[in-house]
């Protein structure tokens, strides 16, 4: 089991270690001093890896409760990386996402058209929120308002 002295005194090496707590959670101490928290577990079968957060950032008390949350929602037949991402997917991340694949081909001019018209319209509505609350209705309704007020105005 870790402790807090443990983990500050913990040096880095020439490759990635782990110190291990209990239960599948582990500080991961990369050879640059990155220090991140990691939890593996098996859902459905499948071996994954949910990412915590880096430390000093995430104390070992606040890893250990995130630890705790993400067991009980596997107790409960949940997959705590798919309600993590899930949550953590605000519009205007998936967005440029999106844009880095679909720009390939097109040109550059229609892409900065596009960009534009999110960055100007789209993203200061709801680029902050999650994609998982956003109707495609929605979507819609903020895409035309800001249309009919560019034609009125231009």
């Amino acid at each position: 089991m870790l402790t807090n002295s443990m983990i500050s005194s913990a040096k880095p090496t020439g490759k990635p270690r782990k110190l291990f707590d209990v239960r599948g959670l582990y500080l991961k101490v990369m050879p640059n001093g990155g220090r991140y928290w990691r939890f593996n577990y098996r859902f459905n079968g499948k071996q994954k890896t949910l990412t915590l957060g880096t430390y000093p950032d995430v104390s070992l008390a606040k890893a250990r409760e995130c630890h705790h949350e993400a067991r009980r929602q596997l107790a409960e037949g949940i997959d705590p990386g798919a309600v993590k991402q899930a949550v953590s997917r605000d519009f205007e991340s998936v967005a440029r996402a999106w844009l880095a694949h679909w720009r390939t081909g097109r040109s550059e001019r229609y892409v900065g058209f596009v960009i534009a018209r999110l960055e100007n319209d789209v993203f200061p509505e709801i680029g902050s929120r999650p994609v998982s609350e956003i109707t495609a209705v929605e979507f819609r309704n903020v895409a035309l308002s800001r249309r009919s007020v560019s034609k009125a105005c231009g």
